[in-house]
């Protein structure tokens, strides 16, 4: 696997990556909510969030090649401003609404509690990479019972799987997972990787501008995908180079350069 990460804010090192050369970008940016990320960069009001937005996406998509795409976490709150937005520069495929799977455990008792994240599918153009079978579910064994007429046996969607629907309802990672790291919006991997092999080629690039956790990172190291991410947080980067070091633990080398750049991994 080749990663380049760099400890540095995705707008001023944006131009370190070569328009056109990424398959897939998944963007996880702050949310505008108040959350704590070592810094002020989920502190803005709804007029500056919205102008922040836009700039990254103006900096990110000249990245795309013609047959990439993008997903992009969000919430409620913003998601139909920064989705309208990418929608005058790209093709809008999918609204995917992510069920955190959170408990029933109180409470606002002022409006209905949120339990899910917005997520955005968008593409550059028709001829983007999309591979269904990388991704589908298996039907468990009491459903293929079920499906044994005869005009069900031998097909294919039967026998690899049906394609995930759009909504995923997948557990957040609760703080005694053993995928959980110290981060306070981290994703769980089995969404990252169902991103990339389903929406980036076998060797092809992920570009991910806020990489948090690193779980990106390592959905790229584990499927054989090439891997790009900026994280502004040191100590959130330095999570990041030692959650792909164990992804690759079957071997490679890591080198630094004095720009707080870990690159070919």
């Amino acid at each position: 696997m080749n990663a380049q990460l760099y400890n540095e804010d995705a707008l001023t090192g944006m131009g370190r990556v070569a328009d056109a050369s990424v398959d897939l970008v998944i963007a996880d940016p702050p949310y505008g909510l108040g959350k704590d990320y070592g810094n002020d960069s989920d502190c803005l009001g709804a007029p500056e969030y919205l102008d922040w937005s836009r700039r990254w996406i103006d900096a990110v998509l000249p990245k795309l090649k013609a047959s990439g795409s993008l997903y992009v976490f969000l919430t409620w709150q913003h998601s139909p401003e920064v989705f309208s937005y990418i929608k005058t520069r790209l093709a809008m495929v999918n609204e995917i609404i992510w069920d955190r799977r959170v408990p029933s455990m109180g409470g606002s008792t002022r409006k209905f509690s949120s339990v899910h994240d917005n997520v955005g599918f968008f593409v550059k153009s028709r001829d983007y990479h999309f591979d269904v079978d990388a991704v589908r579910i298996p039907y468990d064994a009491e459903t293929k019972k079920a499906r044994t007429r005869s005009i069900f046996v031998g097909k294919k969607w039967l026998e690899i799987g049906y394609n995930p629907k759009d909504v995923w309802s997948i557990s957040r990672l609760h703080r005694q997972h053993a995928e959980r790291e110290d981060h306070p919006t981290q994703k769980p991997l089995e969404i990252i990787e169902r991103m990339v092999r389903a929406s980036c080629p076998v060797g092809g690039t992920v570009l991910d501008p806020f990489m948090g956790s690193g779980t990106s990172a390592v959905a790229a190291a584990r499927n054989g995908r090439r891997f790009i991410g900026f994280e502004l947080n040191p100590d959130y980067f330095a999570m990041v180079e030692k959650r792909i070091a164990l992804a690759l633990n079957s071997g490679g080398n890591a080198t630094r350069d004095t720009e707080n750049v870990s690159a070919v991994l």
